[in-house]
């Protein structure tokens, strides 16, 4: 279990994250929604420390991440960006380094084993010795989260992992953090911005809006009204195929 007690963070005087708390079950995915600027990237680096909160607690297992050193951290913690850097490295080498929190004085069997099986669970195989820079957009965000994997997370962060995607890779990449998540009971928390995908991948939502928490829970609470308040639109939802679908307008 992952629980996130009144987390707040601020950019000098002006509140980004305003006490924020919710928890998340292993084996789940939770989504964050709500314009851009809300505090949804904010939050999620204030969860794994790359920002410092400026109250509150993030508590793995009942123990306070934000008191860890770093590498405890990372072993219980990855995290996938908006964006990242392409380098003349092979998929292996990138995938690799997610490794390093346990990798003491060489590479061991284990870590290169670790880092096979998830290339192949995650369809990389055939790209394993291509450089990252050759792969499309769609390859290089799999390598991210086959990345993010290899570290063997109690919770993984994703910062709009679909934003630069086309919709099949959308769906690909969705699908297999859900596979993922459920299988190994991680805790997955998602930032997104299509709110169809998130109703068809994720089993909560947390609503945001400047930087305060709107509304918590199932999928329930994504109705055209929640929609109105957070994202000043009019909406409905439909059923299509046994899946919601939010329908603008």
């Amino acid at each position: 279990m992952v629980e996130v007690k009144n987390i707040s963070f601020s950019y000098g005087k002006k509140a980004a994250v305003k006490n924020i708390s919710f928890n998340v079950r292993p084996g789940e995915c939770v989504g964050i929604l709500g314009n851009n600027g809300s505090g949804k990237s904010t939050l999620i680096t204030c969860l794994n420390k790359i920002r410092t909160p400026k109250s509150g607690g993030v508590f793995i297992e009942n123990r306070d991440m934000l008191k860890m050193s770093r590498l405890e951290t990372s072993r219980r913690i990855s995290y996938v960006a908006q964006k990242n850097e392409i380098s003349q490295m092979t998929v292996f080498d990138s995938v690799l380094l997610g490794r390093k929190p346990y990798i003491k004085w060489a590479v061991s069997q284990e870590d290169i084993d670790i880092c096979d099986d998830t290339i192949e669970k995650i369809g990389l195989s055939p790209f394993k010795l291509r450089y990252i820079d050759e792969l499309s957009g769609g390859e290089l965000q799999k390598v991210m989260l086959a990345r993010a994997l290899v570290q063997q997370p109690k919770l993984m962060l994703l910062d709009e992992p679909t934003s630069n995607l086309d919709p099949k890779n959308q769906y690909e990449m969705l699908g297999l953090v859900r596979d993922l998540t459920l299988e190994r009971q991680m805790c997955s928390v998602i930032v997104l911005h299509d709110i169809s995908l998130a109703l068809r991948y994720c089993d909560r939502f947390l609503f945001i809006k400047e930087g305060e928490m709107y509304k918590y829970g199932d999928e329930s609470i994504v109705t055209p009204e929640t929609l109105k308040y957070v994202y000043g639109i009019s909406s409905t939802i439909e059923m299509i195929n046994g899946k919601k679908v939010v329908v603008i307008g």
